[in-house]
């Protein structure tokens, strides 16, 4: 069992930076994929970022060069640096985490980016 808890989110104009904060249950070394999703409304959940076996990431390339992901092992945290933020990116975003064969999501969180 594994509990993610977001943190970081709100509203903020379009241009700005925020950073997302993921703080995992477990230890994040023994996480075979880590990541962020969104939602907005209306619309599917997709993926934002992930780490894949602690060392592949990927990203969404509509937040390429915009967004980065990262993992601090001590904390058991993942973060989300996100730059240069436009209103398309406001959505919910969640925390994502594959461990033991088994998906977990955390209760998500709200940006909203106003124009």
């Amino acid at each position: 069992q594994v509990q993610l808890v977001e943190s970081g989110g709100g509203l903020l104009q379009a241009g700005g930076s925020l950073r997302l904060s993921c703080a995992a249950s477990v230890s994040t070394t023994s996480i075979n994929v880590v990541g962020w999703y969104r939602q907005a409304p209306g619309k599917q959940r997709e993926l934002v970022a992930r780490i894949r076996d602690g060392t592949f990431t990927d990203y969404a390339d509509s937040v390429k060069d915009r967004f980065t992901i990262s993992r601090d092992n001590a904390k058991n945290t993942v973060d989300l640096q996100m730059n240069s933020l436009k209103p398309e990116d406001t959505a919910v975003y969640y925390c994502y985490a594959y461990y033991r064969s088994r998906a977990y999501w955390g209760q998500g969180t709200q940006v909203t980016i106003s124009s």
